[in-house]
């Protein structure tokens, strides 16, 4: 049994540090850190197994801040607990220092970046899943053994705030958490009833937050958040492995400590002055900076990790390189959909590869992971129509270890974009699939169609932009995502799309890259297509070197980062003229990634051609002609600049 008094004292000390880091900074969301205080001190001093010393370790249990605003307390915590120092509490919100406004994995006690609520849950869902993967990926234990011996997973814990429970994003970790009996997931929420403008959605009606959590499936259970003896109770009772996902539902007080601060709205991000903390520290009482609380270690005999493996060693670099030569299945002229070699080549790269996961949202059939899904269903995972929670899990998968392929329509990736725009401050390796770009779908109209999704991925910090036009390009495209960590983004479309390419040992495919795949020595202008227009861009070539226009062609696959080189040599040969063609809004695509390196040349005159009405059903080629990207709409535009 934990000492309450002496938890009493570490509480004392987290606040104090709390209230110093923000005042001192003068900026930090003081009142909603203190309102988790009890909370957190009671779990690390209880039920948290964690080696300070060794945050990799993979039998460590995990947590996320989800409210990532209370960074004052997680910095407080863990230099209360003597995995920070006083020292490096002042460099608190400094340019310099890892301890940021909100928690990313610049700390080193942080996994993921967090801030944007509704998050949190998501993350630690695919975090307990992973957890739960690792012994059969690994061949250590059967699922059978898995399920009936003395083993215990480690936990995955989540801070949540109350006013973030209004964010959709939660209940679909939360609906998907119990349809997958995620027990090693424990929530938190920290019922403090002010959310920043006002009060939360139910304030202190505890009693429906569990019952709408019990509704999901969830185990729930109300608590004092303030009463530690009440919490030490808890967290030492608390079984997890019963088949259900659990959530903590704590009343708190917002500004706990602190009377002035106590449930009194207007305070949220607001730090006290120096006279106001000069007057909460002496209502503090002494505060003994010499004490240091004690996290229990994980067990020793946990042997299951991802996070220590290379996925990148030389044998499984060599061994993906070998399968993925040998086994491309396409031929010269053979028509297939992109979409379709995605799944092909995701199932061969699973087979050498057992950390490759595949996520789809209810789109297996399109995208065609349901072969990946027939030959390994224990690595694949249905997320329903939930894409924010799917790519929420993905990062936490991603988080330890795991390589986690996420795959469905384009146009829905858009629902997610905050989840890929947090991934990227996570610097999460993760691999997006979008398919059905474009309006080359065809019938299914505008709703279904991806046309603003290069100009979403372009702006993802450190993303890489794939956009195949056939089927071993395709192929390659999932090779090079696999070897390569970060966000990857392979756009593919509905329709099936001649081979143009065949592989040999030379040919490569590149991050950064591009293809040369028309030229001759008098070429009057460059076409710098990819995907679906590039097959179009080729017809187009064909039929103006019948009427003596010879063009040139190149395939930017890579659209980010995009071949500046290339690009370069072929408008200096081709009387400076380059015109773009894509199956995507002018705004933010292929045509903007080539006007960016031509942007300090006044020479060279780039002309885009892209989708500048508004789509509609129709067939596959009538909308390309409608939009003018077809070959019919290419030879016009070229034949209109040539004169």
């Amino acid at each position: 049994m934990a000492d309450i008094e002496k938890l009493e004292k570490l509480a004392r000390l987290v606040r104090f540090y709390i209230l110093e880091m923000t005042t001192r900074v003068g900026s930090g969301h003081t009142n909603s850190s203190l309102s988790a205080v009890e909370l957190a001190v009671s779990l690390f001093s209880t039920k948290f197994r964690f080696d300070l010393k060794n945050p990799e370790n993979p039998a460590n249990d995990r947590i996320i801040f989800s409210k990532g605003h209370a960074s004052p307390l997680v910095y407080a915590l863990y230099a209360a607990y003597s995995g920070l120092t006083e020292k490096d509490l002042t460099g608190y919100r400094t340019i310099n220092s890892p301890l940021e406004g909100h928690p990313n994995p610049r700390f080193k006690y942080a996994d993921v970046a967090t801030g944007s609520l509704g998050q949190g849950l998501g993350i630690g869902l695919g975090m307990a899943l992973a957890l739960r993967l690792a012994p059969l990926t690994q061949g250590k234990l059967s699922d059978y053994q898995l399920r009936t011996t003395n083993y215990e997973l480690p936990t995955v814990y989540v801070l949540m705030g109350d006013g973030e429970f209004a964010e959709g994003s939660v209940w679909e970790a939360m609906e998907v958490a119990s349809y997958y009996k995620a027990d090693n997931l424990i929530g938190i929420v920290d019922v403090n009833r002010l959310g920043q403008s006002g009060e939360t959605l139910l304030g202190w009606d505890v009693e429906t937050y569990k019952k709408r959590v019990e509704a999901f499936g969830w185990q729930a259970m109300v608590i004092d958040g303030h009463d530690l003896k009440a919490l030490v109770d808890l967290w030492t009772s608390l079984e997890t492995g019963k088949g259900k996902p659990v959530i903590v539902i704590a009343k708190t007080v917002k500004g706990k400590g602190v009377s002035m601060l106590e449930d009194v709205n207007g305070w949220h991000g607001r730090p006290l002055p120096q006279e106001d903390f000069e007057k909460a520290v002496k209502e503090l009482g002494n505060v003994d900076k010499s004490l240091r609380g004690k996290v229990a270690l994980p067990d020793k005999n946990m042997k299951f990790s991802t996070r220590s493996n290379s996925i990148y060693s030389s044998s499984l670099s060599a061994s993906l390189k070998v399968n993925f030569v040998e086994k491309v299945p396409y031929k010269i002229n053979e028509e297939i959909a992109t979409r379709k070699a995605y799944g092909e080549a995701l199932t061969v790269l699973a087979e050498v590869n057992p950390l490759v996961v595949s996520l789809d949202a209810d789109v297996k059939n399109s995208t065609y992971t349901e072969s990946f899904n027939d030959k390994y269903p224990k690595r694949f995972y249905e997320m329903f129509i939930a894409e924010q929670n799917m790519v929420s899990v993905a990062v936490g998968m991603a988080a330890m270890g795991y390589v986690p392929f996420v795959a469905t329509f384009g146009v829905f990736l858009t629902r997610a974009f905050d989840q890929i725009r947090m991934a990227g401050y996570s610097r999460a390796n993760v691999k997006f699939l979008g398919s059905h770009a474009g309006v080359s779908i065809g019938e299914d109209g505008p709703s279904q169609m991806a046309l603003q999704d290069i100009a979403m991925f372009r702006t993802i910090d450190g993303s890489t932009i794939l956009y195949p036009a056939d089927g071993v390009a395709t192929w390659r495209m999932v090779q090079l995502a696999s070897k390569n960590e970060g966000i990857f983004y392979i756009r593919t479309n509905r329709p099936a799309t001649p081979v143009i390419y065949t592989y040999k040992e030379a040919e490569q495919f590149k991050i950064g890259g591009s293809k040369v795949v028309r030229s001759s020595s008098t070429d009057k202008l460059t076409i710098v297509a990819c995907g679906v227009t590039l097959i179009e861009a080729l017809r187009a070539a064909d039929e103006l070197k019948k009427k003596k226009v010879n063009v040139r062609v190149i395939d930017a696959y890579s659209v980010k980062p995009i071949d500046e080189k290339t690009l370069r040599k072929a408008a200096s040969e081709t009387n400076n003229l380059v015109i773009t063609v894509e199956d995507h809004y002018p705004e933010g695509g292929l045509g903007d990634a080539v006007l960016n390196v031509f942007a300090q040349d006044g020479q060279v005159k780039v002309f885009k051609l892209a989708v500048a009405k508004m789509p509609k059903s129709g067939k596959p080629q009538e909308l390309l002609d409608y939009e003018e990207i077809s070959s019919r709409g290419i030879i016009d535009k070229i034949l209109q600049i040539l004169g």
